[in-house]
C-alpha cells in the first residue's frame, strides 16, 4: 500500500471589507494528495468583481483567478472557480492535491479599472 503524505490546506476569513461580509468555509482542511476539494466564499452583498489568491507561509498572495460575471466559470490547470448567478457566492474547486497546492486560499473584491486589479 502507498501512503501519501498530508496536504494541509488553510482558509482565513476576511471579515470585514468596506461594510462587505465576507465567509469562507472550510476554515480548513487537511487532506492526502491526491484528492479533491472544493472550498466556498459568500458575501452579504454583490461582488464587482472577484479574485481567488493564495498564499503560501512567508510569500505574498498569489493570483488564481478573476470571475467578473454572474455565471461565470473558469478553469485553468487543476483548479475551476465560479462566481455565482448572484454574484454574492463563489466555490473554487481543485482536483488532485499536491504538495505544491498547501497553503492559504481566500477570495476578496477585486476593484478594476481596465486592465488593473486590486484587491
Amino acid at each position: 500500500m502507498l501512503l501519501l503524505g498530508p496536504v494541509l490546506i488553510l482558509w482565513i476569513q476576511i471579515p470585514q471589507l468596506n461594510g462587505q461580509q465576507i465567509k469562507h468555509f472550510p476554515e480548513f482542511l487537511l487532506l492526502q494528495e491526491g484528492e479533491n476539494f472544493t472550498t466556498y466564499c459568500n458575501s452579504s452583498s454583490t461582488f464587482y468583481s472577484l479574485q481567488w489568491c493564495k498564499q503560501r507561509p512567508g510569500g505574498s498572495p498569489v493570483l488564481l483567478m478573476i470571475l467578473a460575471k454572474g455565471g461565470e466559470v473558469k478553469t485553468q490547470q487543476r483548479r475551476t472557480g465560479q462566481l455565482g448567478e448572484s454574484k454574492q457566492h463563489s466555490p473554487l474547486h481543485l482536483a488532485a492535491a499536491q504538495l505544491s497546492d498547501a497553503g492559504t486560499y481566500f477570495c476578496a473584491e477585486a476593484q478594476c479599472s481596465g486592465s488593473t486589479c486590486c484587491l
